[in-house]
């Protein structure tokens, strides 16, 4: 998989997600297999530059390449500085956001509203491609609505305005996150299009993974909510469609290790008071469905502390593992925990 002159080292991308794709997040999920992580999206207002939030969005430090920034806007000139802006931070692909379905995003026309306005489309990728020397992506939604489906038009804009890579939620902004993703769309794009094309939407186990590249075609595919809590997704999948052979599912001391090196990320990179209140929801992705864990999250979003939270996670976890317990999942990702010496 080949992205400008960015070579990933497989077809596997982790999907953009306000509040979750920060760099402790993309860093893991390299680690455990992701050929690319695409940031959370940075605002194209320069105003906010400055902020704290906006400041830890473009750090970078010890990230392994390749660096994809998203950025999200509607103004063509503002989106062209912010792509500047993040390519003098350390980004080496721009990732153009309209695909994110958000009330608050779409509102301001930005997101997936601007598939609304293929002129706009126009303007904004070629501004955007003219600014930077670096590849240039697109993150896009099947249409507006279901009597608006448009990503066959919005691709041949696309490619024509020089963006290098191609992303496809297999939904409309209007179904949101509901229903299930539709691969239609996406395999008849790919048949059309010379850029490489990602397809997006309920990629949730390896055989799925391994269905939709072989149904649509894609370069590659991208995860999203899959991998909450479940980072190790990606050797999953890779090894799945080198070999046609699954993986061990992961043991409960390999899991709490992964968990507990993810939450010291978490408060080194926000900070006690913020790392405590985000690790909140990377703890009850990571345990749900494990026994017990329903009373454990609830008392998890209690603590106060960093040094309370790490407790109380390795009491929860030291009592799974005197169980010789080990972690699967149904088809729909849900977490299951089986007692290995039991056969179950």
């Amino acid at each position: 998989m080949q992205i400008g002159s960015q070579v990933l080292k497989n077809r596997l991308i982790v999907a953009p997600m306000a509040g979750v794709t920060d760099r402790p997040f993309r860093q893991l999920c390299k680690l455990m297999g992701a050929g690319m992580a695409v940031s959370e999206m940075v605002s194209s207002n320069s105003l906010l530059w400055g902020s704290k939030k906006t400041q830890r969005r473009a750090n970078h430090d010890g990230e392994v390449s390749p660096i994809s920034v998203q950025i999200a806007g509607a103004d063509p000139d503002m989106l062209a500085a912010a792509a500047r802006y993040n390519m003098e931070q350390g980004a080496q692909i721009i990732d153009i956001n309209m695909g994110c379905p958000a009330k608050k995003v779409c509102n301001v026309m930005a997101g997936s509203a601007l598939l609304q306005n293929e002129k706009l489309v126009s303007k904004i990728l070629d501004t955007v491609v003219k600014a930077v020397d670096i590849p240039v992506t697109l993150k896009i939604r099947t249409g507006w609505d279901k009597q608006h489906k448009n990503a066959l038009s919005i691709a041949r804009i696309a490619e024509n305005s020089g963006i290098q890579a191609l992303a496809i939620h297999g939904r409309t902004r209007a179904c949101a996150y509901l229903g299930e993703a539709e691969y239609d769309t996406i395999a008849a794009v790919k048949a059309v299009s010379k850029i490489p094309i990602i397809a997006n939407g309920d990629i949730t186990t390896p055989e799925k993974a391994r269905h939709i590249l072989a149904y649509t075609q894609a370069d590659a595919i991208m995860i999203g909510r899959a991998a909450q809590g479940r980072p190790w997704i990606f050797r999953e999948i890779d090894h799945y469609l080198a070999t046609g052979q699954h993986l061990s599912a992961p043991e409960v001391t390999e899991i709490h290790r992964v968990l507990t090196n993810h939450l010291h990320d978490l408060y080194e990179f926000y900070g006690e008071y913020s790392g405590v209140r985000i690790a909140r929801k990377h703890i009850s992705w990571y345990t749900k469905g494990l026994v017990g864990s329903a009373s454990f999250r609830h008392a998890m979003n209690q603590l106060q502390t960093s040094e309370q939270q790490v407790i109380e996670t390795n009491n929860f976890f030291s009592r799974l593992a005197e169980k010789n317990q080990r972690l699967s999942y149904i088809n729909d990702g849900e977490a299951l925990v089986h007692e290995c010496n039991e056969g179950k």
